[in-house]
């Protein structure tokens, strides 16, 4: 294997574990009226991803860094093209960690019923986004000869990624849901269960669909229907253990259907990074020939791997230590009736 498709796979593994984390992330905001529904039950649902997100956000991050470095060629088309998308999902990744912090700083139930607001429109946001993007990237974007995207926005919105789009939000919603089933007891817990078992369901239908249509349609590696098959058995595992009320198991076979999508993604892709759609375009590669090549130098690529192999087992081993640490059950009951933080104007201030 070379050092190319090292780094295609290794980025493909990083947005693995960014949705995966992410995912329940993006579940419990949405969630928020409807699990959440009373002050004490929202909190709840707040501190079960509190000591959490902000890391799972890492995730992104690194995914985009190695992109860049790996594939600048990838990251300038992909940018370029999908400016308007990914500036909604930073826009609302910006909103929503404002808005995680400084929901509890006065208060004021106003204050905190419009900073929730912001948290469940900005978790809607990215999680119908990320599959509108991802479902592109497979079908494949006019980009010309030079490597550069000649497409509009609305270009984006076709049938193809408008069901990616509903995938990934009902994904995340049964994701988050899933989550909070692990993480809470009481009336949250019970509403949790239900949206479990309702949203898993929904994964299953719309999963198979968009799956199917992907192997089908647009991907370029008979191997990849293992992937999908691992994904299906994956959700169908997710919808089982909900109604089984197991929902550990629920959450690891949710995790197995995120990897097997992502596997089925990149799997559909290889050897180009982003097919064009145009008869005098130009895909970008991998490797070889048959398109824009996209990756660094190899030296570049060598170096990076030598900092991904001592790094990354640093960084997985502190995050699992977080969770560890965090692992324990919330309720309504461990909520005190007033432990919000409130800010005073002081003398002589309007």
């Amino acid at each position: 294997m070379d050092l190319a498709t090292f780094w295609f796979i290794l980025i493909g593994v990083l947005w693995t574990g960014y949705l995966v984390l992410e995912g329940f992330d993006f579940g419990v905001g949405m969630l928020m009226p409807f699990v959440g529904k009373t002050a004490k039950g929202k909190r709840v649902l707040i501190n079960s991803i509190g000591p959490v997100w902000d890391g799972n956000e890492v995730w992104l991050l690194t995914a985009g860094g190695a992109t860049f470095a790996a594939f600048p060629e990838w990251y300038a088309t992909l940018f370029s093209g999908f400016y308007l998308p990914l500036f909604l999902i930073l826009l609302a990744l910006i909103v929503r960690a404002v808005a995680i912090e400084y929901r509890s700083k006065i208060n004021d139930q106003q204050w905190r019923d419009r900073w929730d607001l912001a948290i469940m429109i900005s978790s809607w946001i990215p999680s119908i986004l990320w599959g509108v993007a991802f479902s592109n990237i497979v079908r494949g974007v006019p980009i010309d000869a030079e490597g550069t995207y000649v497409g509009g926005f609305f270009n984006l919105l076709n049938p193809f990624a408008l069901l990616g789009g509903v995938v990934t939000l009902v994904l995340f919603l049964s994701h988050g849901a899933i989550y909070l089933a692990l993480k809470t007891t009481g009336e949250v817990h019970a509403r949790a269960e239900k949206w479990a078992l309702n949203a898993s369901i929904g994964a299953v239908v719309t999963g198979a669909v968009w799956a199917l249509w992907m192997q089908l349609a647009y991907s370029n590696n008979t191997w990849t229907w293992g992937a999908l098959v691992v994904a299906a058995l994956g959700l169908i595992g997710a919808a089982y253990f909900s109604f089984a009320k197991r929902f550990g198991y629920a959450f690891i076979a949710n995790v197995v259907a995120i990897a097997g999508a992502v596997t089925l993604i990149f799997g559909s892709l290889f050897p180009n990074v982003m097919p064009t759609t145009l008869a005098d375009g130009m895909s970008l590669v991998v490797h070889g020939d048959g398109g824009i090549v996209a990756a660094s130098s190899s030296y570049t690529l060598g170096v990076m791997t030598v900092v991904a192999v001592i790094l990354t087992p640093i960084v997985l081993a502190y995050q699992a230590w977080t969770y560890w640490v965090f692992k324990r059950r919330l309720s309504e009951e461990h909520m005190p009736e007033h432990n919000e933080l409130t800010f005073k104007t002081p003398a002589g201030l309007k």
